[in-house]
């Protein structure tokens, strides 16, 4: 194989690689939210240390990287990013077992008959005491979380950067904006991949193998439930150390394709030429490279097409990182899909979209020799038409389910002002003589669609069966929003979603996936613009500047304020051990959806500022240019 087919082969399975592991954390983020106990805020944290890690080398590795030896910065990049992805998988195996709060757990093994609302001065003595056991929450092993998605984002800042400018390097002008796109098509397949894998991980018990699952009496739709998300961790640590060993043994450089166009250069001749290069660069010191760096981020900050368009990616960078970190939990929470389906149907459905989107944008660029003005128009004309439709897709909704002292009263009547709930809200004359617990959350479902916090709320004096076929008899709550003579029987799990919300998920994907793919047409000449409005000697530091700022700006900030913003809609909280508040387990639909339109919508706005602006400074750079120099295949 040449050695340019070898190294555009092993980048699109670095890419690959680190972009499976990436998306996979994506998919991860309600298990470890759950299996460590923590609100979105914080699982927010988690996520942007990825993008700190960044923060930290991004902009010396493109500086610094583009005159040193860049297969070999790429590969220790890659070693390092599987690291940080089997320090983050390792965690699981420094922790106990899970334990979630249920009265079910102790009384797995028996038919005893539960009395779940009874006063404890009149137990009997042959009914067994209720005792709640409250969840683990592993106490901090998430920071082992945190340290290893933040190794896993120093590791990636040499291959973007790099592996880019070394394409572009060596490939024909022309061919340079089709490789690129062939490159993040294949990268594409990453995230697919990712999110089948996540999965197919959230499907799985997350202590599977080392407890019996029939002693399990919750179901993946549980808000309990915590998927075997290190898994897939440790499968993407070995993907990584694989990619990274072709690197070691490729050249410092290559020469042009234009030279190739008579005749091949032989292998002996490109392996010559790379050593002529590194005898040459023998002297060449590292000071003498630092002090040209910050005349030359004078000059990149001061290109102003490239400063304006710099501004634009950093707002749409900031709503795209915030919708697709908590995509999966919105479609949990809003539409009542399991963690596992939600990530299945965004691999299969979404992703093939954007990487079409992606291919037929550059393969565009290639066949009409797009200029610097029309790739900068195509670029805001689709952000445009993908940002109305993800706007119009917030219209779809489900109502709120019917929670008992939540969402609704304790005889089924709607709760107008549910933001302004109390704890005493909880509480009924049907189970006030049942001293239970407002901190429980081990819900049941009744036959009228109402679901109960916990079989105590709900007032059941009596059961039958074991495990997860446990149903609680003689519920006086229930009785209360019951036709007398009706049933008053309630059985484990939460009520699902009314039979109508699956008609407003299905229009909800299907805005979904064409917002993605006219987002992803334009992803490419956007890309290309950036790169040609600059000169070619700052491309690499180009490339990294704005991966370095539209990260820092975009990927720390927007997981965490829209952490904050989903955390701000929650109606019940579990409890840790230790008395802290951990993790949400029901949120308020109607204001999670409020809260993310409100969002997306500003940002939206200043999007259409800022590439508004960029294409007139475009249009005014490059009108007086002959048209030999304005495209951007030149």
């Amino acid at each position: 194989m040449p050695v340019k087919s070898l190294f555009i082969v092993a980048l699109s399975f670095a890419y690959f690689s680190k972009a499976l592991t990436g998306t996979y954390m994506k998919s991860s983020i309600t298990q470890i939210e759950r299996r460590f106990d923590l609100s979105s805020t914080h699982i927010g944290l988690i996520d942007g240390s990825f993008e700190m890690g960044n923060l930290l080398f991004l902009a010396v590795v493109s500086h610094f990287g583009a005159k040193l030896h860049r297969p070999r910065l790429i590969a220790a990049g890659c070693f390092l990013m599987a690291v940080g992805a089997f320090l983050t998988g390792l965690t699981h195996f420094f922790m106990g077992r899970y334990k979630y709060d249920t009265v079910i757990q102790v009384f797995q093994n028996d038919n005893l008959s539960i009395a779940a609302c009874v006063d404890p001065l009149k137990t009997l003595d042959h009914v067994p005491e209720i005792q709640i056991e409250p969840s683990d929450s592993g106490s901090s092993m998430w920071i082992y979380v945190f340290l290893g998605n933040a190794l896993r984002g120093i590791g990636e800042t040499p291959v973007t950067p790099l592996g880019i400018s070394y394409i572009d390097d060596f490939a024909k002008a022309e061919n340079s904006p089709f490789y690129i796109a062939c490159l993040q098509t294949i990268t594409l397949l990453g995230p697919m991949f990712g999110f089948l894998l996540g999965s197919y991980c959230a499907r799985l018990y997350v202590d599977i193998g080392y407890v019996d699952m029939e002693s399990v009496t919750i179901t993946p739709k549980d808000s309990r439930w915590v998927g075997a998300w290190w898994m897939g961790f440790l499968v993407s640590s070995g993907l990584l150390l694989i990619s990274s060993i072709p690197f070691w043994f490729l050249p410092r450089s290559m020469p042009k394709q234009e030279s190739e166009e008579n005749h091949e250069t032989p292998v002996c001749e490109i392996l010559n030429k790379t050593e002529d290069a590194q005898s040459n660069n023998q002297n060449f010191k590292l000071t003498e490279i630092a002090k040209g760096f910050l005349p030359s981020l004078r000059r990149l900050l001061g290109t102003p097409a490239y400063f304006l368009l710099l501004c634009g990616n950093i707002l749409k960078f900031n709503a795209f990182i915030g919708l697709l970190t908590f995509k999966a939990k919105y479609m949990e929470q809003q539409f009542g899909q399991s963690a596992s389906r939600a990530n299945f149907l965004i691999g299969v459905l979404n992703l093939p979209a954007v990487a079409i989107g992606i291919f037929l944008g550059g393969l565009l660029m290639k066949r009409y020799k797009l200029s610097v003005v029309s790739g900068a128009q195509l670029s805001f004309a689709t952000s445009f038409m993908s940002y109305l439709l993800m706007l119009l897709q917030f219209g779809t909704k489900c109502d709120n389910i019917p929670i008992a002292g939540l969402t609704v009263s304790y005889n089924g009547s709607v709760l107008r002002q549910i933001s302004l709930i109390y704890r005493e809200m909880l509480f009924s004359e049907c189970n006030r003589d049942c001293f239970c617990s407002a901190e429980e959350w081990d819900p049941v479902c009744s036959d009228s669609g109402i679901t109960y916090i916990s079989p105590c709320m709900a007032g059941c004096l009596s059961s039958s069966g074991h495990g997860k076929n446990t149903v609680f008899h003689n519920c006086t709550c229930v009785s209360t929003s019951f036709p007398a003579g009706s049933s008053t029987s309630v059985r484990l799990g939460q009520c699902p979603h009314a039979k109508d919300c699956s008609r407003s998920f299905t229009s909800y994907m299907a805005i979904s996936v064409l917002s993605s793919f006219i987002n992803a047409l334009g992803a490419t000449p956007g890309y290309m613009v950036i790169i040609r409005c600059i000169t070619p000697e700052l491309k690499s530091l180009a490339l990294g500047i704005q991966t370095l700022v539209t990260r820092t700006l975009g990927g720390i900030p927007a997981p965490v304020y829209f952490g904050a913003l989903i955390d701000s809609t929650c109606l019940k909280w579990s409890m840790k051990s230790c008395g802290g508040r951990g993790a949400c387990r029901i949120y308020n639909s109607d204001m999670y959806r409020y809260h993310t339109e409100k969002f997306q919508f500003t940002l939206f706005k200043q999007i259409c500022q800022k590439l508004l602006t960029s294409i007139i400074i475009v249009v005014k750079t490059f009108a007086d240019l002959p048209q030999s120099n304005s495209v951007l295949y030149f």
